[in-house]
């Protein structure tokens, strides 16, 4: 099975799926977040179901949202929860994710609270020395979304109270742009989705890390869903089955956790029981 990346003007990541004459395509668009997870549960799904392929444009939850209002996408992901301006939208949950902090590798820092991290991106903080346990001094450069991501309006309302960045933020248009940034800058730092962390090491927020298993128990305080947005009373059905799908299906459960995610509502594996033995 082949893929091609379609790389938009906004360094868009679009997921296609080499088409058969009998195939539906199902067209997607938005969080770049959800990319890597969507990427794999496609390729599950049309593993399982031959005549469904997909088209998904990582343009930003906030811009997938608006190709569904105008019908240019069927569905959507998103990494916020609904806003009012989502009128004429269905969110469903999908999976749990979290949005990891990250510096770079010659950042010693190991955790920052929620009010620090405001102050950094409010403009409030800006050098290293105010950290000790960053070993570094410096103008401290924080890189973030731009507005079209989801997780732009996520990190506002979680981490700025809902006000917007400092006119200091380095405003990118994905998590990778975001995760190469402070991978290259010494006094960088970002945040970033669960399935990105594996460039580099995100730290801890309120002394807790941001990994699977605190994601899961939501302990981590920049837990999230990440959601599905549907046209409301308008879905294709066999996009509606596709969602059941990746929510529900043990398969799609192995696949969410093994690309980055944290799967909530799909059906566990059973039990394993050690066999007893017979001998006495």
């Amino acid at each position: 099975m082949k893929f091609r990346l379609i790389l938009g003007a906004a360094l868009a990541l679009a997921l296609a799926v080499p088409t058969a004459a009998s195939a539906t395509t199902l067209i997607a668009s938005g969080s770049v977040a959800a990319q890597p997870v969507l990427q794999a549960l496609f390729n599950g799904y049309h593993k399982a179901h031959p005549g469904i392929t997909f088209v998904y444009t990582a343009n930003g939850g906030n811009a997938g949202v608006k190709d569904v209002q105008s019908g240019r996408s069927q569905f959507a992901g998103q990494a916020r929860p609904p806003l009012p301006s989502d009128a004429g939208t269905t969110y469903v949950k999908g999976y749990l994710d979290g949005l990891c902090v990250l510096v770079n590798k010659q950042n010693s820092l190991h955790s920052l609270t929620i009010s620090q991290l405001g102050d950094i991106y409010a403009g409030r903080l800006t050098d290293w020395k105010t950290f000790p346990g960053a070993h570094l001094t410096g103008t401290i450069d924080p890189y973030g979304r731009d507005a079209n991501g989801g997780t732009y309006n996520f990190f506002s309302q979680a981490v700025l109270q809902g006000n917007p960045p400092g006119g200091n933020v380095n405003a990118l248009s994905s998590d990778g742009l975001i995760a190469n940034a402070v991978k290259q800058d010494k006094y960088g730092i970002g945040y970033d989705g669960l399935a990105y962390t594996r460039l580099l090491r995100p730290i801890k927020v309120a002394g807790i890390p941001c990994d699977h298993a605190n994601v899961a128990s939501e302990r981590y305080p920049l837990s999230r869903y990440i959601y599905y947005v549907l046209p409301t009373g308008k879905a294709d059905p066999q996009v509606t089955k596709f969602i059941d799908w990746a929510r529900t299906s043990r398969a799609a459960g192995g696949i969410i956790n093994n690309s980055g995610g944290v799967a909530v509502f799909n059906k566990k594996p059973p039990k394993h029981h050690k066999k007893r033995s017979t001998r006495r």
